[in-house]
């Protein structure tokens, strides 16, 4: 079936940040629920699958670290009052700048010695550290590869990650944390 696109997408509402109505959305980016009365971002897309637009919703935060430049947008057009704005917006622009860092999707140790690695094409030992990668198309967040820890400067052009690892591998202990943030620091730059 093919997939249908607005044919007048400038009809599209804007993006937009408020308090959830309910409690039953979740967000795209840690895919936990938004509780109601919660602050969300809402980014609206034309539907990928019909006709009309569809609203994906995020945790201001999640929002910062996968969607920075809707996340921006919202933030210089909204009125409301949004709670460490200025923190979110300095995420927001690091995501900008470093266009890869909105793929970052977390840290694990490699369960296996299968994967490559999407920077050096290596493989990746079991047990190393590792990033999982995720790509945004229609409206989801798609795996997309790892890449090894060390190799994060030079696919990512950045190692200041930990905030993000720590917010999307919410179960790593801070012990791991520091390990993690080792095995980066070991690329040799």
């Amino acid at each position: 079936m093919p997939i249908k696109h607005l044919e007048h997408p400038e009809t599209l509402v804007s993006h937009v940040i408020e308090a959830a109505v309910s409690g039953r959305a979740k967000c795209r980016g840690c895919e936990q629920p938004i509780a109601k009365g919660e602050l969300r971002l809402g980014e609206r897309e034309p539907n990928p699958f019909g006709e009309g637009e569809m609203t994906i919703w995020f945790h201001p935060l999640c929002g910062a670290f996968k969607r920075p430049s809707v996340l921006l947008e919202v933030l210089e057009g909204t009125d409301h009052e949004v709670p460490d704005a200025d923190s979110l917006k300095a995420i927001a622009e690091r995501g900008v700048a470093h266009e890869r860092l909105p793929r970052v999707n977390g840290a694990q140790r490699s369960p296996s010695g299968r994967a490559r690695c999407r920077s050096c094409r290596e493989l990746i030992e079991k047990d190393a550290w590792r990033i999982p990668l995720a790509y945004f198309e229609m409206g989801r967040f798609q795996p997309s590869g790892n890449i090894h820890a060390q190799c994060a400067q030079e696919y990512l052009g950045t190692v200041d990650l930990i905030d993000r690892v720590r917010h999307f591998s919410p179960a790593l202990e801070e012990e791991e944390l520091d390990e993690f943030q080792h095995a980066m620091m070991d690329s040799g730059t």
